[in-house]
C-alpha cells in the first residue's frame, strides 16, 4: 500500500479511493457503501459526526454530507433555523440545513470538478477537515439555540466568537 503522502500527492483521481485511504490513515470507522460512495464517522470535540461522500461522474461533483443529531423543542425550531442562517452567512464553503424527520443537522458541500478537473488528495482531505471544523465551530451555537432561552444572534455571538491571543 502506498504511503499517505505519496497517494495524496499523486495525479490519480478517484476521490472515494482517496477518502478511503484517509479514513484508514486516520483510523476513522468507515463503510464503502458503493464504488462511488463512502460513509464514515469522525469524533469531534463536541460530537461524533457522520460523513458521507459520493462521487457523481455524470455531474462531475464530489458531494459531502456531514450530519449530527439535534432535536430542538418545537418552540425553539425557529431560533435554530435563524441561527443556521447566521452560521451560513459566516461560512465560505458549504452550508447547514436540517432533516427534521431524522432529527438531524446537515452540513452539505459539493465540490464541482466539471470539464475533467481533478481534486488532489490534499483537497479532499481539506474538504473533510473543513466540514468537521464547520460543525465543531457551529455545534455550540446550535445547541444554545435549540436548548437555550436567547436569540439566534446571542447563540452565534457566544459560540462562534473569534478567539484572540493564546492561553
Amino acid at each position: 500500500m502506498e504511503s499517505l503522502e505519496q497517494y495524496l500527492a499523486s495525479d490519480v483521481f478517484d476521490p472515494i479511493d482517496m477518502v478511503e485511504t484517509l479514513a484508514h490513515h486516520n483510523a476513522w470507522e468507515f463503510d464503502r457503501v458503493a464504488d462511488n460512495q463512502i460513509a464514515m464517522t469522525i469524533e469531534g470535540q463536541w460530537h461524533t459526526y457522520s460523513l458521507s461522500l459520493a462521487w457523481s461522474g455524470y455531474d462531475e461533483t464530489l458531494r459531502l454530507v456531514c450530519t449530527f443529531e439535534l432535536d430542538p423543542p418545537e418552540e425553539r425550531r425557529g431560533v435554530l433555523l435563524e441561527t443556521m442562517d447566521g452560521a451560513n452567512d459566516r461560512l465560505w464553503c458549504g452550508g447547514f440545513t436540517t432533516w427534521p424527520e431524522q432529527k438531524m443537522v446537515v452540513f452539505r458541500y459539493g465540490l464541482n470538478l466539471a470539464g475533467g478537473a481533478g481534486a488532489g488528495g490534499i483537497q479532499v482531505d481539506d474538504l473533510i477537515a473543513a466540514a468537521v471544523n464547520a460543525c465543531e465551530r457551529c455545534y455550540p451555537a446550535f445547541q444554545l439555540a435549540a436548548r437555550g432561552e436567547g436569540t439566534a444572534e446571542e447563540a452565534l455571538g457566544i459560540a462562534i466568537a473569534e478567539a484572540y491571543g493564546r492561553a
